[in-house]
């Protein structure tokens, strides 16, 4: 009954806020700012709270689970598989959005929906595959192998995630031609 509600959580929370993301930035008078820029502003900023809530219950399950490693439980580790997995089946399509949007601006939006999404496939390849790893692999494992072992190396690979934000926010930055700012050159470190 819970996993339910976390996995459907899931399934509303991550294209929810995309939604919600991508309207904020649309009604913001930014010049130059066009449907582009607010899709992949927007993808960043899911995939940054993605991470810090995977960071957040990690640091959790780990801090609760640390006398007995393999036996020791926190039903955070699970709940927070069930919620998440649906994030890994949006940011493929959000991804997607932002290559689509990217060939657009630079003009190469000829061939139809087959030639963008062999475009797409050949350039985030690995992504796309590690997005499909997680859900079709560590997902089954995680919930139906492991058999509740193992929570604190749950929340440790959780906590992995923390350098997502930096990461969006360095690639947001240069997208806005901002590397020369103290802020880039701060999330550099």
């Amino acid at each position: 009954m819970w996993g339910c509600l976390y996995l459907g959580g899931g399934c509303l929370f991550f294209p929810g806020l995309f939604w919600v993301c991508r309207r904020c930035l649309s009604g913001l008078p930014l010049d130059g700012w066009g449907p582009e820029d607010t899709v992949i502003l927007s993808t960043r900023l899911v995939s940054s709270v993605q991470a810090v809530m995977a960071s957040t219950a990690g640091f959790i399950v780990a801090t609760s689970c640390s006398k007995h490693v393999l036996d020791d439980r926190h039903w955070l580790s699970d709940a927070y598989v069930l919620f998440a997995v649906p994030y890994f089946v949006y940011d493929i399509y959000a991804m997607f959005l932002c290559h689509w949007h990217r060939l657009r601006v630079k003009g190469h939006e000829t061939g139809g929906l087959a030639a963008v999404l062999g475009s797409y496939l050949r350039r985030e390849l690995l992504m796309v595959l590690h997005h499909v790893v997680m859900f079709a692999v560590c997902f089954p494992v995680s919930v139906f192998v492991r058999g509740g072992r193992g929570d604190f190396f749950v929340g440790c690979m959780f906590m992995a995630e923390i350098s997502t934000p930096f990461v969006c926010l360095g690639k947001v930055l240069i997208q806005y031609r901002q590397q020369h700012t103290l802020l880039h050159r701060l999330n550099g470190l």
